[in-house]
Formats: structure tokens, C-alpha cells, sequence
């Protein structure tokens, strides 16, 4: 026997009933300029009538992640036991145009960013089937996953991934489903990040520069000098880091080369082949700390970004 919870937006009432609930999750931002008039109201009356709370943004994914989780996380004074989480979804209009490799991209971005923003919060994903199976290239989801599947029995979302919420029905409100038995598991659990150590050298940092790539044009990508775990190296005192490759509309071939700092390029390397229905090619950075630059090269259009670690 699990417990029961509710989302809102600004449809519902600024004090919907909260009885027979153990949380709420509430709308607070879309894209870059909408915030939902009624959630401040909706997330009180949410905490006084004991429920655990969790707030989420709608993403406009053209934008850059790290610009809209930054208009998302200001709205909100962040406390212990507050559940953050991106709605990943983009049905709409403000996400039509944008490539489902981007959309991916965007989820890995925008999520990497708030939990290196919030560390002590849990950060997670809600999305649906279809986003789930068919956009989703790597199965991350932060520290919870939060999955959709309207019509199924609650507690069935027909999913081997572990969730820990499951919006079961959409039937005049969004009615959700978690596992746990009591509301105090549900805070406990959603206390317990703020009681988790930082690693003693190292943690997730957000380093992303998310970019596209053009077809047939020889694309330099400023980097800051990457040093390893032990040794960090570079003006921001970069670890090992990572870049990420995903082709647009058709497989091709990528080279890639790098710069010393003072110095030349490298051959390229490669080529490498990315496939559309492989959809990233990951590809480490040399650790030395001399790399300023990185020369991308490819067949097709692409979409990237960098992602690594930083010294604490």
C-alpha cells in the first residue's frame, strides 16, 4: 500500500483539498517569462496541511538549460525537503521545432545544473511513455523519476526503470501515486539529501556549453584546461571532462582535434561514426591541462554539450 498526491497549476484552485494526499507538486515557471500566479498560495496550503512538496518547471527547450533552471530555482526560497523537478515534456508549440536529440540534450543539461545548484535537494524528472522509450537516450533522471502513464493502475506504470512517482490519472486533476507506506517515509527520504557529505575533492559541477554544430564546417569549441581527479588543472580548476555528440536527421562521421594552449592542433582524430539511432557519441577530453580548444568536424549537423567535474 503506497500513498497518494496531486499536481497542480494554475487550473486548479489556489487551496485544493488535500485530503487522503501525502504530497503535492506544484507548476512554478515555463520557459523564461511565465510563472504560475497561484503557486505560492497552492504551495502553502500545500505545507500546512502537512503534505511534502515539490516544485517543477515546464521547459521551452530552444533556450539555453542553464538560463531557464536559473528563472526557475530564483522564484523559490528552497528549503530541506523541497522536491525540485523538470517537466519534460514538449508537446507544444514553444518545443515543436526542436529536435528530439535536443530535447534529450536539454533534459541531461538542465538537470546536471540544478542538482549542482541544489545538492542538498532531490532533483528529478517527470515524463511520459513516449518521452520515456523514445526521446530518453541514457535512462538519467537525477535522484528520482517521476512517470506518467494515464489509465494505468496506480502503482503499474508498466516501466522496469525505478520510480519513485506515478501519475496514474489525468481525469480532472493530475492524480499521482508513491510507493513508500507513510507520509514521514516520504519526508524522510526527501530530507535525506541535505544529510549527504559532499565528496571530500570533487563534485558534479555544472560545466556545460551547450552548442550546435553546423555540416562540413571545421567548429572550434573554447574550453577551460582539464586536469584529472587527483591533480586538477585550468582556471576553474577543471577535472576530467567529458564532451557529448548527438547527430540531427541522419548518421554521419565526426573528426575531432585539439589545441594546446601556446602551441598547435593535433591531428584529428577519428573519424568516428555517430548514428541517429545510437544518438550520442561520448568522447573524453585529454587530461593533461594544456587543451584550450577543441576542433569538431562532422558530416552532419549536430548537437553538444560538455560536461565534467570541479575541484571543491
Amino acid at each position: 500500500m503506497g500513498i497518494w498526491g496531486q499536481d497542480w497549476a494554475s487550473y486548479q484552485s489556489s487551496r485544493p483539498s488535500t485530503r487522503g494526499l501525502s504530497f503535492a507538486f506544484v507548476k512554478v515557471s515555463e520557459g523564461l517569462s511565465y510563472i504560475n500566479p497561484k503557486w505560492v498560495a497552492q504551495r502553502d496550503h500545500a505545507k500546512a496541511h502537512g503534505l511534502v512538496w515539490g516544485g517543477y518547471h515546464y521547459p521551452h527547450m530552444g533556450n539555453r538549460p542553464a538560463d531557464e533552471a536559473d528563472y526557475f530555482l530564483s522564484q523559490v526560497n528552497w528549503k530541506p525537503g523541497d522536491l525540485v523537478v523538470l517537466d519534460w515534456e514538449g508537446y507544444d508549440d514553444a518545443n515543436s521545432r526542436v529536435s528530439r536529440a535536443h530535447q534529450a540534450a536539454y533534459k541531461e543539461a538542465w538537470l546536471r545544473y540544478v542538482k549542482a545548484r541544489l545538492p542538498q535537494n532531490g532533483v528529478g524528472m517527470y515524463c511520459n511513455l513516449d518521452y520515456w522509450r523514445n526521446v530518453d537516450t541514457t535512462s538519467y533522471y537525477g535522484d528520482f523519476l517521476w512517470i506518467a502513464t494515464a489509465g494505468r493502475p496506480a502503482g503499474d506504470p508498466g516501466i522496469r526503470a525505478a520510480w519513485m512517482f506515478h501519475q496514474y490519472s489525468d481525469d480532472g486533476v493530475d492524480r499521482d501515486y508513491c510507493h513508500l507506506h507513510s507520509t514521514a517515509q516520504l519526508r524522510s527520504w526527501a530530507e535525506s539529501f541535505r544529510h549527504k557529505a559532499p565528496a571530500p575533492r570533487l563534485q558534479e559541477e555544472e560545466m556545460i556549453a551547450f552548442f550546435t554544430v553546423p555540416a562540413n564546417t571545421d567548429f572550434d569549441l573554447p574550453v577551460e584546461p582539464a586536469g584529472t581527479t587527483d591533480a586538477p588543472q585550468g582556471g576553474a580548476r577543471n577535472a576530467a571532462i567529458w564532451l557529448a555528440l548527438t547527430p540531427q536527421g541522419a548518421d554521419g562521421q565526426v573528426t575531432t582535434a585539439f589545441h594546446r594552449e601556446g602551441g598547435s592542433w593535433d591531428r584529428p582524430a577519428g573519424p568516428a561514426r555517430v548514428s541517429v539511432a545510437g544518438s550520442k557519441l561520448l568522447l573524453p577530453l585529454p587530461s593533461d591541462g594544456t587543451v584550450d580548444k577543441v576542433r569538431i568536424h562532422s558530416t552532419v549537423p549536430l548537437v553538444g554539450y560538455l560536461v565534467g567535474r570541479q575541484a571543491v
